[in-house]
């Protein structure tokens, strides 16, 4: 998990605000320049506004609907995506605090949360993301996905990954990746797709007892009517996953939310979400869960690996 400090990726409905105001300016056929020449705010604002890099204040935003010639019912809309633009409360279970704002030029910075235990903005991000998916296809080549590891493996795996961390910053990772576990478990908790490597269920990691608990949990995991999990066999050889590290592809309810891609990396969090390599990235997830075994499959090798010799 990466350290990196950097500006936090906008929130959901952020996202769902910069693509309405950039499709009423194009349905308006204008271009950025023009809509400057006629509201006098600074085109390179707009460009912010409309990659969702900020909140347009309220008053800019009435200029820009008045620009668009937007009626009643998408003015209400904008307006309310406005007000919660830069609302990450989904986050409040990870202990952190929601968002705050801050004007300048027009519009109001998507300013970040403040990090907490070492953890990255992006990551506090990726877990609002997380929490208002609809769909969570998370692909992992060497550990257990982090939301579906038992204790004993998450202390494992985090004291091996940060050798410099004290105890207390250890106890606040493993508790979030138990309450990212709990809130998945939840009845309204986002559609759970896991595809990973054998080698994840190999290695091991803290010792032979930690492993067989691992994967029983997994096992009890993989019978939830919303989770399946699939495990690449070492019999399949070379694989596209090989090249491609781990990442998730999330998809929202609503329609109008484009999808994401997380690429959690040392170097720093990375967020896709063009269309073609949000496209890239699931049709990889959908190849790599034909190459892996099937969820009965997958389920019989784990409680191979969790029945005790």
């Amino acid at each position: 998990m990466s350290d990196r400090r950097q500006a936090p990726p906008p929130t959901v409905r952020l996202r769902r605000l910069a693509a309405a105001l950039q499709r009423l300016r194009a349905e308006a056929d204008l271009t950025r320049e023009q809509v400057a020449g006629r509201t006098g705010i600074n085109v390179v604002t707009l460009y912010r506004i409309e990659k969702a890099r900020a909140r347009p204040q309220q008053r800019t935003l009435a200029a820009l609907m008045d620009a668009y010639g937007a009626g009643d019912t998408q003015r209400a809309d904008l307006l309310v995506a406005q007000r919660l633009a830069d609302d990450r409360s989904r986050l409040r279970p990870y202990g952190a605090e929601p968002a705050g704002s801050a004007g300048s030029a027009g519009c109001a910075g998507a300013s970040g949360l403040s990090g907490f235990a070492g953890f990255s903005e992006g990551y506090l991000a990726y877990l609002g993301f997380e929490a208002e998916a609809r769909t969570v296809r998370a692909y992992e080549s060497m550990f257990v996905p982090e939301p579906l590891q038992t204790e004993r493996y998450a202390r494992a795996v985090i004291g091996a990954a940060l050798p410099g961390a004290g105890r207390a910053e250890i106890d606040e990772r493993v508790r979030v990746r138990t309450e990212r576990r709990d809130m998945l478990a939840a009845p309204d908790a986002p559609r759970l797709r896991v595809v990973m490597d054998e080698a994840a269920l190999r290695r091991a990691v803290g010792g032979t007892g930690v492993m067989r608990e691992q994967a029983g949990h997994l096992l009890r995991i993989a019978r939830e009517p919303r989770t399946t999990v699939q495990v690449i066999p070492f019999g399949a050889g070379a694989h596209a996953g090989m090249g491609a590290g781990s990442f998730v592809h999330l998809d929202f309810p609503d329609a109008r939310d484009a999808e994401l891609v997380w690429v959690d990396a040392r170097a720093g969090d990375l967020f896709l979400d063009s269309e073609a390599e949000t496209l890239e990235y699931r049709s990889l997830f959908e190849h790599l869960g034909t190459v892996a075994l099937s969820p009965g499959e997958s389920a019989a090798l784990l409680e191979a690996i969790a029945r005790p010799e």
